[in-house]
């Protein structure tokens, strides 16, 4: 059995490779190198901010890659709707099969983003959960997500506009998975400060995996 490899591609963007299915997670603004990929079996957008959807470069990754489903939670569903983009919208409690890779979608809140500040509205956020044969991996985008049992890797958001350290260090100790990513680094000067914290104050039992961006690394 072969271990999930993960590439981070800057901030919430990440490829996974299961084994069974190629999975691109929040193609955004902040992240490089998912434009010229090619070979995806599904792109999973976890909510509407540029930081997790380029609507802009969006359309050519998908013509390079033409079998790919893009799922959607309900608020980007809207935008691309808007601008004739196939998509497939999806909800919290739902699940679905990409090439043999089992697909939870998970939220908090009825599915809601984080909040940023009460004068801002909330909007969709799906999380999503892999499950395959090489390990569970979770992404929550951007929002402390329960977990579901039997998570391997969790994809911690580390910095954002509605990101309190401690809080983050919280919902690590709450998950407490066997490995634990830092995503969501691109708005501090300086994540090498968060990254430290969250090794140094992680459950027990968990190894924090700061990952080089665009390399790909076994979760085994």
């Amino acid at each position: 059995m072969s271990a999930t490899e993960l590439v981070h591609l800057g901030h919430a963007c990440l490829v996974v490779d299961t084994g069974d299915a190629h999975v691109l997670f929040d193609p955004g603004a902040f992240s490089d190198g998912w434009q010229t990929l090619e070979g995806l079996d599904a792109i999973l957008v976890t909510h509407q901010h540029f930081d997790h959807l380029d609507v802009e470069r969006l359309p050519a990754l998908l013509e390079q890659n033409p079998d790919a489903e893009l799922v959607v939670d309900p608020g980007t569903a809207d935008v691309l709707r808007e601008r004739g983009i196939p998509h497939t919208r999806r909800e919290p409690g739902e699940e679905f099969t990409v090439a043999g890779t089992r697909v939870e979608v998970v939220g908090a809140d009825r599915g809601e983003h984080a909040v940023i500040h009460p004068d801002i509205p909330t909007i969709a956020n799906n999380g999503y959960v892999l499950r395959a044969e090489g390990g569970t991996v979770m992404h929550p985008g951007d929002a402390y997500v329960p977990a579901p049992a039997g998570v391997d890797v969790l994809l911690l958001p580390t910095g954002a506009p509605w990101l309190k350290v401690s809080e983050a260090v919280d919902y690590l100790r709450a998950v407490a998975p066997p490995v634990a990513v830092p995503i969501h680094e691109a708005v501090l000067a300086n994540p090498d400060l968060h990254y430290g914290l969250f090794d140094s104050l992680s459950p027990e039992g968990t190894d924090v995996r700061v990952l080089a961006r665009g390399v790909g690394t076994p979760m085994r």
